[in-house]
């Protein structure tokens, strides 16, 4: 990715950058792999990012939208996305939510409780509606990811064990304002080693028999998403093996003639067209090590503090031939966690050098926050690399 530091030097940092010619060429090899699968569908995930102009473009690319909070369908809706590809997700769906998706017919609520399921048949049958549900089952499957985003063993708090599924759907298919139409499977984020998608697809494979045998047909599949992304090398894996990724459903999973397969994919759409850009405040030696202290915090990237997360780290104001030196690249904010990077070999820096943390479109600028009362960034976008437009969503949210 190229970065127009001559531009760059016109803006207030923290911002955030986005090169919107990669999104669009990532949403086509997205659209490239699935070409010969009509059967396959593809729900952006807004919890990623949901910028407006991102969510405008995947949303005019045809894609669908997997949401999780009513503020994510309200986002989704007025950003383009049609109602009819809106699926929607989450252990807590307070009632406003559930309203909010009825009165606006999104395809599909995948239920997590017996109690959610209970609570959308009442509020649908107040509005003489019938809610289309798939039931998210928990498969007791390790992606082999971070602790914090797994969500496919018996431990974490999502979804409906495989043994209760039999009971839940039996109660769905009683229920007067009530749609059974398919199953949600999300067994975590962030995933790199693919067997994880293999054994999903067996365990799919296993549950739809099991089913079958009880007379219980099945519309939709739902995979969820959670493929990774090369945090390590941006420039040099762009765009996720979708070939591969999607490859593995076309093999090993049992579809039925009949059925529709559903993917939630997040990260792997926005991750590396995006960029925390800051500045250099200070270089700060102390006794063992030195400091290389920005004004980016984990106010604008929390995943360092919150996972132990690593984004490649760039001085991208130091000429080639600069001399390396040691830093722990650390931010403004009064929390010890306020770390980007340890002991990481940089270009020897100076006050006012730029330094972009790669692959920050997805969870960078939709967990920001504003904590120490400082100011949410604002975003910038490029083209292609040339013409650098500013964000146009309202920076006071």
């Amino acid at each position: 990715m190229k970065f127009p530091l001559e531009k760059f030097e016109k803006i207030r940092t923290p911002f955030y950058y986005y090169d919107l010619s990669l999104l669009s060429d990532t949403l086509s090899s997205i659209k490239e792999a699935t070409a010969d699968l009509p059967n396959y569908h593809v729900h952006y995930a807004i919890k990623a990012n949901a910028n407006p102009r991102l969510l405008r473009q995947i949303a005019s690319a045809g894609f669908g939208a997997d949401c999780v909070s009513g503020g994510e369908i309200e986002t989704a809706l007025s950003s383009g996305f049609d109602a009819s590809k809106i699926v929607f997700a989450g252990v807590g769906k307070s009632d406003w939510e559930i309203n909010l998706g009825l009165d606006n017919n999104i395809a599909c609520f995948n239920v997590e409780s017996i109690p959610e399921l209970e609570v959308i048949n009442q509020l649908a049958a107040k509005k003489e509606k019938t809610a289309n549900v798939a039931f998210r089952v928990n498969p007791n499957i390790d992606a082999h990811t971070h602790e914090k985003i797994t969500t496919g063993l018996n431990e974490n708090k999502f979804g409906i064990a495989m043994e209760d599924l039999h009971e839940a759907i039996g109660l769905a298919c009683k229920m007067k304002n009530i749609n059974y139409v398919g199953l949600h499977f999300h067994i975590g984020s962030q995933i790199l080693d693919l067997d994880a998608y293999h054994a999903l697809c067996q365990r799919v494979n296993d549950l739809q028999k099991q089913l079958e045998s009880a007379g219980i047909k099945t519309q939709t599949i739902n995979v969820g998403g959670g493929l990774g992304i090369d945090y390590e090398q941006p420039d040099a894996n762009p765009i996720p093996d979708f070939q591969s990724y999607f490859g593995i459903f076309r093999k090993h999973l049992n579809l039925r003639s009949h059925q529709q397969l559903h993917f939630e994919l997040g990260r792997s759409v926005v991750a590396q067209c995006g960029s925390l850009i800051a500045r250099t405040l200070y270089i700060k030696k102390g006794h063992t090590k030195q400091f290389l202290i920005v004004d980016a915090g984990l106010t604008e990237l929390i995943r360092p503090a919150m996972y132990g997360a690593v984004h490649a780290t760039l001085n991208i104001s130091a000429p080639k031939e600069t001399p390396t030196e040691v830093y722990d690249v650390v931010g403004p904010i009064c929390e010890s966690s306020d770390v980007f990077a340890k002991a990481m070999p940089l270009p020897q820096s100076r006050r006012g050098d730029f330094i972009a943390f790669r692959s920050a479109g997805a969870y960078g600028e939709t967990m920001a926050s504003c904590y120490n009362c400082r100011q949410l960034p604002q975003s910038y976008f490029n083209m292609s690399n040339e013409n650098l437009s500013p964000n146009d969503m309202d920076c006071s949210m």
